[in-house]
């Protein structure tokens, strides 16, 4: 009994140091997790104190959904898979810099490896225009002599046979016999035989007006003897380029009996497609090239440019003289042709190779150098084999990629809002009229600078004014006078920067433009008069 009693009291013992330990145990735990809850309240305090510190400091732009950027909204909210918008920044609207923006790609400079990313500037310079084309050899028209007879008669005898026969100069053509050729003669042996010289000077004039030989006429002065036919000789040397009679013929003076070509000379009529058309002037080199004389090599220049397109093929003929002394250019031959315009305007550049093609228009990927691409449109001008002349778009300086954009693009693509479709905000063209230059060498800081009477800005709703303008450094304003009429592209900045310049403004804009200034300056006035 006893020995039962003193268990029970160790057991008890064991139980109350049990629960003594859990609950020193317990305490220190919820303790050290009350301390946590205190620490994690002062943190969570401390970062809604900076946040709101930050959101006092930068307002939000705009809500975007965090997996579809092109969802928008102007105040907090759910995304349509309901997860909380994400705000954006001044800062993280940036067109290319941003890391936020719609259309904007990351790529990590490894995978930039791994798909063999590459770059190239957009630039400044002039165009090496080249246009290769086809053309034909023909005869120089210029050297051409066509056959006529000066009465009516019938070929006797034709010495020429084929068309493509070559003949010497004074080699037999035709004979003729013609009643008026007879009766002219009968004229001429009845004044000699009177020794009237106004008779006789009188009938050799209208021997010779009939186109009759010299020889033929002292025979005749010294056989006195009528001859029934009279024989035509080659004024000139060539080919029968044409022949339209055969013996018997009756001709007449409006008929073409055969056509001699010199083939010394010839002419290559090339045609030029419709989208270079504004690519060449007369003057403009030409390197001609045979299929059947791959070593050889003719040049030339464009002496004329016809006034009309192929309505068939929508291409232009030029004409191109060569020299052709060894005859190897024949009539008729193809010829491989190459125009190196001599139109060498400065424009910006961007790589062929950048440019992709879409049912949109063209357009290139642009590229930050951190790692940020995006496509944007760009609008193209005249190319040559490298690069193409860009008018929007782009600014001198862009980053553009000439490889791998395919696959950027496609990615880009997927939701970008394409911000550089049009001129950018801080870039506009217009016309105007130069009223002051001053070249790099007079001015301090050694910019060349213009003031302009420039007319209206509709983009920015801006009227005609008279401003003072940088030039970029590839301007040389040495090719400008003052008074003279002009269209340019400016971009602001620290101050008004021309980065595209060339002669010439567009009359109907530039009388729009005065109109619409005087409307300007009269409203003013009947404001301030009211």
């Amino acid at each position: 009994m006893s020995f039962t009693s003193s268990n029970k009291g160790a057991r008890a013992s064991k139980v109350w140091l049990w629960l003594l330990v859990g609950a020193s145990t317990g305490a220190l735990i919820s303790a050290f997790v009350a301390w946590l809850i205190v620490s994690n309240n002062s943190v969570s305090a401390s970062t809604g104190d900076n946040e709101s510190t930050d959101s006092q400091e930068k307002q939000p732009l705009y809500w975007v959904a965090p997996m579809d950027d092109s969802y928008r909204r102007n105040e907090p909210g759910k995304s349509p898979m309901g997860m909380d918008l994400v705000p954006v920044y001044e800062e993280s609207s940036l067109s290319i810099s941003g890391s936020r923006s719609p259309g904007t790609v990351m790529i990590s400079a490894t995978i930039q490896q791994n798909i063999g990313v590459k770059t190239a500037p957009v630039h400044v310079g002039k165009l090496n225009q080249t246009v290769t084309t086809v053309g034909v050899v023909s005869f120089d028209e210029d050297k051409i002599v066509h056959i006529h007879p000066r009465v009516e008669g019938w070929i006797e005898t034709l010495h020429i046979k084929s068309q493509g026969e070559e003949v010497e100069a004074g080699q037999p053509l035709y004979t003729l016999y013609s009643p008026e050729l007879v009766n002219a003669q009968e004229e001429y042996l009845l004044a000699l035989k009177r020794s009237d010289k106004r008779l006789i000077e009188g009938a050799l004039q209208r021997l010779k007006s009939l186109a009759l030989p010299d020889a033929f006429l002292t025979q005749l002065q010294t056989s006195k003897q009528v001859s029934q036919t009279v024989t035509f000789s080659a004024p000139q040397g060539g080919v029968v380029e044409a022949m339209t009679i055969r013996e018997g013929f009756f001709v007449q003076p409006g008929t073409t009996i055969m056509s001699i070509a010199k083939l010394e000379h010839v002419w290559i009529i090339a045609d030029v497609p419709e989208k270079y058309v504004g690519s060449i002037q007369l003057g403009d080199t030409a390197d001609v090239e045979m299929d059947y004389l791959p070593n050889a090599q003719w040049q030339g220049q464009i002496d004329y440019i016809y006034p009309s397109l192929s309505e068939t093929t929508r291409t232009l003929k030029v004409r191109i003289p060569l020299s052709n002394r060894d005859g190897a250019l024949k009539p008729n031959m193809f010829a491989n042709v190459t125009l190196s315009s001599s139109k060498q305007e400065t424009a910006l550049l961007v790589p062929k190779s950048a440019v992709i093609r879409t049912a949109g228009g063209p357009r290139v990927v642009l590229s930050d150098g951190q790692g940020h691409f995006k496509s944007v449109n760009v609008k193209l001008g005249q190319q040559d084999t490298r690069f193409f002349a860009v008018s929007e778009g782009l600014l001198p300086g862009d980053e553009v990629v000439v490889s791998a954009q395919f696959l950027i693009d496609s990615e880009s693509s997927k939701n970008s809002d394409f911000e550089r479709m049009a001129e950018p905000d801080h870039q506009a063209t217009t016309w105007g009229v130069i009223e002051q230059i001053t070249a790099s060498n007079e001015s301090e800081d050694s910019v060349a600078r213009m003031t302009i009477s420039r007319g209206p800005i509709e983009k920015w709703g801006r009227g005609p004014a008279t401003m003072s303008f940088a030039l970029s450094e590839h301007i040389d304003s040495a090719l400008f006078d003052v008074g003279d009429r002009i269209t340019f592209t400016f971009v602001t900045g620290d101050e008004f920067v021309i980065v595209a310049m060339k002669h010439g403004a567009n009359d109907s804009a530039m009388s729009k433009g005065v109109t619409d200034h005087n409307m300007s300056q009269d409203h003013k006035m009947d404001v301030h008069h009211d």
